[in-house]
């Protein structure tokens, strides 16, 4: 087996400090104390691949865009693409042109399997590269697969996990065309989401390989009076992004941001029960926050912070991504493991939005984190109802 490796060491920098996404914000995302992810999510997926082919040749883009996490795998993987190693080393000095040139060169070699690094930008450039040598030449379609290390993982090119990513790509035996989407990110920043469909491209047929995000709708007023009635006196309460929570915000009168994670404190003190008639008094803390300002209003400090008697009840309110099912992990990277530790868990979602979700995914970053979400979690659907789903 012939694989080719090619990893984006910027990709996904900017989700931890709340920037939605890294294209040209890579300096802002340094200067706010951003480190690269790519790089340790391309090592684990590799590593899962070791385990499954051993005896695969590797082909990688080098140093930190894949020859490192090949050879931190055990392999000694063939070089490609004409970069200078030496020039990896600083994630910012990195190009798309660099990535291009890198899978031009891994589909010339005759892989069986591009495994990319990155996000849906990421994914555009190397199924750009790749449509470029198919049309030149008459050899077979090249597959693609991609390690998600993005903050905006939308298309359904990606394995859920990086581990899956290697296993997938060391035991798949047939493909299919899937989608490749990205958005607009300064529209994003700016509260919109504009999808385009960039390309289509053969990917392994596998379990473990993500559905394209869906956008859906449906009423959830029922939800937002079940969820205002359960508020608590002086609760913190961290609001990720997405239309559900966000009808939340909305009846509690927060100017929040649509796709960003904003921090809020209800009022010590308000009639009880709350509801969208007479909703409670409460303090933004934070909007549109980064991991470090979102730990701060929380007071999670470390992975050893635990509430004590007389401390306000924190509450992490997610909603999973339709057609997906990620509660963390999908463009919520700013709420930290820390954070999830020392919080309650919320889960809210359409019933609508959940006829499409079997499974509820995690992707912390964090595998002991990921491995005690496990199991089944109560998901609010309406005023009193829930539904029972499992975390994988």
């Amino acid at each position: 087996m012939r694989i080719g490796l090619v990893v984006n060491p910027v990709a996904g920098m900017g989700g931890r400090v709340g920037l939605k996404g890294t294209d040209g914000k890579v300096e802002e995302a340094r200067e706010r104390g951003a480190a690269p992810r790519a790089p340790d999510r391309a090592a684990e997926a590799m590593a899962a691949f070791a385990e499954r082919a051993p005896d695969a040749t590797v082909l990688a883009g080098p140093g930190a865009m894949g020859a490192d996490a090949a050879t931190a795998a055990g392999f000694e993987p063939e070089l490609v693409g004409a970069v200078d190693p030496e020039r990896t080393r600083d994630p910012a000095t990195t190009t798309a042109a660099d990535t291009r040139a890198v899978v031009a060169d891994l589909a010339d070699s005759d892989v069986d399997l591009v495994l990319f690094v990155g996000g849906d930008g990421t994914a555009v450039d190397v199924a750009a590269a790749l449509d470029d040598v198919d049309g030149e030449s008459d050899a077979r379609d090249t597959p693609m697969l991609g390690v998600p290390a993005g903050v905006k993982v939308y298309s359904s090119v990606f394995a859920v996990t990086p581990r899956e990513a290697g296993r997938i790509a060391a035991e798949f035996d047939r493909v299919e065309n899937r989608e490749i989407n990205d958005i607009d990110e300064d529209v994003y920043r700016e509260g919109s989401v504009e999808t385009e469909l960039r390309a289509v491209r053969p990917v392994p047929v596998a379990e473990g390989v993500q559905a394209s995000k869906q956008l859906g709708g449906g009423s959830v007023e029922g939800l937002v009076e079940g969820f205002l009635a359960d508020l608590q006196p002086g609760g913190i309460y961290v609001f990720g992004p997405g239309s559900t929570v966000g009808a939340i915000e909305d009846a509690l009168g927060i100017d929040g941001s649509p796709l960003g994670v904003d921090v809020w404190q209800a009022s010590p003190t308000f009639a009880e029960p709350p509801s969208t008639a007479s909703p409670p008094d409460g303090e933004l803390l934070v909007r549109d926050g980064s991991a470090d300002e979102i730990r701060a209003a929380t007071g999670a400090v470390d992975d050893d912070s635990a509430a004590t008697d007389g401390d306000p009840a924190v509450v992490v309110v997610v909603s999973p991504i339709g057609g997906q099912g990620f509660l963390f992990g999908r463009g919520n990277q700013q709420i930290a493991p820390d954070v999830i530790r020392a919080a309650e868990l919320a889960v809210v979602g359409s019933r609508r939005k959940l006829d499409g979700v079997g499974t509820l995914r995690v992707d912390t970053d964090d595998d002991s984190l990921d491995e005690e979400l496990q199991g089944w979690r109560k998901v609010r659907v309406g005023r009193v109802e829930h539904r029972l789903l499992p975390v994988e």
